[in-house]
């Protein structure tokens, strides 16, 4: 079983790289916990997959984490 404080890491990572992708207008569909790491035992937070996207969203990130610089 994972670690709960971890989980909450992770969970809140989660939550907030998702609003600050929608802030930009940015959706990746597929932007979740990683299950294995989710369901791994140990202390360390569990993955975030961050998944495929189509060119136009990788464009749109592109773009957003250049502003961002």
């Amino acid at each position: 079983m994972s670690d709960p404080a971890a989980d909450r890491v992770a969970i809140t990572a989660l939550t907030e790289l998702r609003a600050a992708l929608a802030a930009h207008g940015i959706t990746l569909p597929s932007l979740d916990l990683h299950l294995p790491s989710y369901a791994a035992t140990g202390t360390r937070p569990p993955l975030i997959s961050l998944g495929n996207c189509n060119p136009a969203t990788a464009q749109r990130l592109t773009v957003a984490l250049g502003a961002a610089r």
